[in-house]
């Protein structure tokens, strides 16, 4: 069965690159422009992990993570926070707000696949 990617990502070049590494790599991916579209994906589609863009319109990724964690439908969902706001202390507010892990931008694709993968097993 085919592992299924949310990616949550408002900027248009970072979704189609990641988007279509990912579908290279064998993933399905899914795709939400913001938080809260993300949010009700998650909900409908059941993603076997999420990549959460922290800085996006409508419903922020901070608060799109607290609200996936902290319903019982999707708390067991991995997200992994992406962000080009690499300031003292991100990792550990993405943290506090639920994602499971944390990675800069521009992505460094092969150190964010081996995330993916070390939260999927």
């Amino acid at each position: 069965m085919m592992v299924k990617i949310l990616l949550v990502e408002d900027n248009e070049t970072n979704r189609d690159m990641l988007s279509r590494r990912l579908t290279r790599k064998g993933y399905q991916v899914i795709i939400a422009v913001d938080g809260a579209e993300g949010l009700s994906l998650a909900q409908q589609q059941r993603p076997d992990l999420i990549l959460m863009d922290m800085s996006l319109p409508v419903l922020d990724g901070w608060e799109a993570s607290r609200q996936l964690k902290t319903s019982a439908d999707t708390c067991a969902i991995p997200i992994i926070a992406l962000t080009a706001h690499a300031m003292a202390g991100d990792r550990e507010k993405a943290l506090e707000a639920g994602c499971d892990e944390y990675e800069t931008k521009p992505v460094e694709f092969q150190r964010l696949l081996s995330k993916i993968e070390a939260l999927l097993n």
